[in-house]
Order: structure tokens, then C-alpha cells, then sequence
């Protein structure tokens, strides 16, 4: 791959180790499936005796990794992150899941006094006498209607009343967590610079809470951390913690490990659209995925979705483009990887040798010849 470079050192690397397990090349239906594959093979791997820090998932841009790390924490799976912020970590997110879980438990002390701050005029003092309001009172909704607060917060709380209302209540989903960012946006534009970058986030959020059939699953299965550990850089576990390995390709430089998994290979990604301006850049993403593939000791899986949802879709909305294979691994290269499919691990997707004969006998379709028949 690298030799396709226009650009490069002259080095051939080898090795002396002797496997017979090529790199897996995984086509998957879209990034929730991957999350899933990855998800499955990392604890297939553990129990096989291979320690989750001895695994390591790489990709391009930190959001990459979003669906897989909602993925990890609803399975229990511990990980840490090097190159940005855990996507459940990450301020903007934190706020819309307070939102959520307020709506879902009233109760909620920990959810309510992060969402009332949120709220334009509404500090600390006032968020604190709201909640002891609420605790006090046999119905904490109804605390909630009769709360009076600060005359600078008087309209923008009654819009935050409806809203709560209408969460509460309504119990619909996945349209709850629309209709709970479209409350939250204008705070978002109002507390943050680069508002448009994490409003991405939102929206990746609202297309994978949709998996979940109810508003409670999904939050009982994401964990949301007291309002002191917002927006904490993710950084190096304990040492005695086994915990698999989350990085961007530009913080993997360096460093090895047993098994990797390679995130969003396909043109888009990797290279990123952002970066296919002049041949110069397109070589630099080049020597980014080559980094990625010679992190791998043992094995190595590229992954690539077939399918990229688009954003600010209706509730059950199907809009997606489809992702081709990364152009750095042209025809000739990909004969060296393994392909696999959904759910196939490594040897599991090969045709039995007893249907070989069947399957070669069975007769040729021209599907572009009928298309065109239709027509004249």
C-alpha cells in the first residue's frame, strides 16, 4: 500500500513471526453494526485469553469512535481514550442525557441541577433552591410549576416548563431526544465557540438512541458522571486496570499492540474528505492508515460500513450514503486480506466445502441485461 506513494522513504518492513491469519478486511452495514463487530471480537479476543490493553481501536477523527464507545458502556466495557474527549463525556452530550433522565425521574437531583443551570438567568443559588423545592414536595412537577425564578430568567424558564412538560409526559421515542435538542440548541450556540462541530454530536446521539426501544433502556444503559467531571480530558487508567485501548491514528504513533482495529476505512474517512485538496495531503492520509496497519502485532481488522446515515431526518427516516473502500487499498492489495462479513470472525465465513460443487453449478443472473429489457 505504502509503495503507492509518490512521496516516501524507500523500506520494506517483514516478519520473522510465522501466522497463518492474514488481516481482515470487514464489511459491515453501517458504523452501529461496527460497533457491534468490534465490540464482539475485543471480548472474543479477552476470553481467548488476550488482555483488553493488549487491543487497540484506531480512527481517523475522535468522533469516529462515538457509536462504539456507546457500544462499550453498554456492555460494561471498560476503555480509555487518547486523542479527544469520550463522546459520553463531552459536555454537550452530558446536557442533553441530564435533560432525559430529569424528564424520566423529576427526582433526579444530580440531572436537575446540571439542566436548571442551563437555563439563562438561572445560577447555582437558584438551581439549589429549586431541587430542595422539589425534594420537599409530594409532587416535584408540580414544585417545579410553582417555582418563581429570578425575574433575568422569567421568560426563557417558561419555555424550559413547556418543554419539561412535554418530556415528561409524552413518553414517545425516539422523538423525545429530538424534541429535547431542539430545546437545548440554543444554549449550545449561547455557551459554545464551535457550536456547529458538536451539534454533529447531537445528531449522531439522536440516530443511535433509536436502536433502543425505550427512552429508559437507553439511559439506563449509558452512565452519566456528577456535573464536577464535565468535559474532563480522557487520559491514562490506573495501572493495575485492564481497559481497552481508544485512539485517534495520530496519537497511536509510537506504540504496539497484539490486536487493532482500524475504524471507517472507506473514502470519506480515511482519506478524510477535508484533506483530498492536493496530492501532497492525499499522501500524508496514506501514510496515516499505514501507521494504523503496522500498529497491529498479531491481528489486524479493518473496518469498513457500507452505510452513513444523514443527518435531520425524520423520526424513522432511512436517508444514508453508502462508503466505498478506502482508494489506498486498490484490487491488488486487498487480495492479501481476509474478507469477512456481520457476525463472521476469522475462518467462520468460509464456504462449507461439501456446498462447493452447488454453488458453482448454480446458474448466472445478468441483472444489468433484464434491467435493460424493461426498457426496449
Amino acid at each position: 500500500m505504502i509503495a503507492q506513494a509518490t512521496e516516501r522513504f524507500a523500506k520494506r518492513l517483514w516478519s520473522d513471526k510465522a501466522s497463518s491469519e492474514q488481516p481482515g478486511l470487514v464489511t459491515v452495514a453501517d458504523e452501529s453494526a461496527q460497533a457491534q463487530w468490534v465490540a464482539d471480537r475485543v471480548l472474543a479476543h479477552r476470553e481467548s485469553g488476550l488482555a483488553l490493553k493488549s487491543q487497540a481501536v484506531l480512527f481517523r477523527t475522535s468522533h469516529h469512535s462515538a457509536a462504539l464507545e456507546l457500544e462499550l458502556a453498554r456492555r460494561n466495557v471498560p476503555f480509555v481514550k487518547f486523542g479527544g474527549l469520550k463522546f459520553l463525556e463531552a459536555a454537550h452530550v452530558k446536557d442533553v442525557l441530564a435533560l432525559l433522565r430529569w424528564a424520566e425521574n423529576p427526582r433526579s437531583r444530580m440531572a436537575g441541577l446540571r439542566v436548571a443551570q442551563l437555563v439563562p438567568g438561572i445560577g447555582t443559588a437558584s438551581a439549589k433552591r429549586l431541587l430542595a423545592l422539589m425534594a420537599q414536595a409530594p409532587d416535584p412537577v408540580a414544585a417545579l410549576h410553582a417555582f418563581k425564578p429570578p425575574a433575568a430568567a422569567a421568560q426563557e424558564w417558561q419555555g424550559f416548563v413547556t418543554v419539561f412538560d412535554a418530556l415528561h409526559c409524552a413518553g414517545t421515542w425516539p422523538a423525545d431526544i429530538e424534541a429535547a435538542t431542539r430545546w437545548y440548541l440554543p444554549q449550545l450556540r449561547r455557551l459554545h465557540e464551535d457550536a456547529a462541530v458538536r451539534e454533529g454530536d447531537l445528531s449522531q446521539l439522536a440516530r443511535m438512541a433509536g436502536a433502543y426501544p425505550s427512552r429508559e433502556r437507553f439511559l439506563t444503559e449509558l452512565t452519566l458522571d456528577p456535573p464536577e467531571a464535565t468535559s474532563n480530558e480522557s487520559g491514562e487508567p490506573l495501572r493495575d486496570e485492564d481497559c481497552l485501548i481508544l485512539s485517534t491514528i495520530h496519537s497511536a504513533k509510537g506504540q504496539e499492540w497484539a490486536a487493532v482495529f482500524v475504524l471507517n476505512v472507506v473514502d470519506g474517512c480515511i482519506p478524510s474528505d477535508m484533506a483530498t485538496g492536493r496530492a501532497a495531503e492525499i499522501d500524508e492520509e496514506r501514510r496515516l492508515l499505514y501507521v494504523a496497519m503496522t500498529r497491529a502485532k498479531r491481528h489486524l481488522h479493518l473496518m469498513v460500513p457500507q452505510r452513513f446515515y444523514v443527518a435531520q431526518q425524520t423520526e424513522f427516516g432511512d436517508r444514508h450514503l453508502y462508503g466505498a473502500l478506502t482508494r489506498f487499498i486498490p484490487a491488488e492489495v486487498a487480495l492479501h486480506f481476509e474478507r469477512l462479513g456481520p457476525g463472521c470472525f476469522s475462518g467462520e465465513c468460509a464456504v462449507d466445502e461439501p456446498l462447493r460443487p452447488a454453488l458453482d453449478a448454480a446458474p448466472c443472473t445478468d441483472v444489468a441485461a433484464q434491467v435493460r429489457s424493461m426498457w426496449g
